[in-house]
């Protein structure tokens, strides 16, 4: 019997639902970005994060690395036809995330209320 961690849907829902891997896919939807116009759209993320996380979607084969022989250096990441597949999924998780965050923070809310209640019963 397989084991969950050599599954192969939680090996990639591991990959496409980490903290910065769907957003890195939304952004480069429009074409190519090199890393500091790509950290600049990715609000939060730390350097070392997002060559880590743009690391394993190459890896992936989700996105590619392009270094151009320039001075300064320059290098350019890009979806792959694979990546790319990926648009629709990242575009139903971020349709369903707006039609439904008012609900999560109800309830969220909710749920604080009760903890705080039980906490300190009056």
């Amino acid at each position: 019997m397989e084991s969950l961690r050599d599954c192969a849907s939680r090996q990639l829902l591991d990959r496409i639902g980490d903290s910065w891997s769907a957003l890195i896919v939304m952004n480069l939807r429009g074409g190519p970005l090199r890393f500091t116009e790509l950290s600049r759209k990715m609000l939060g993320v730390t350097p070392k994060m997002m060559t880590q996380t743009l690391r394993n979607l190459e890896r992936d084969g989700l996105v590619t690395r392009t270094v151009h022989a320039v001075v300064p250096p320059r290098v350019d990441y890009e979806l792959t036809p694979l990546g790319r597949s990926l648009e629709g999924v990242v575009d139903a998780i971020t349709t369903w995330a707006d039609t439904h965050i008012a609900d999560v923070l109800t309830a969220r809310d909710a749920y604080d209320s009760k903890l705080s209640t039980a906490k300190n019963p009056s």
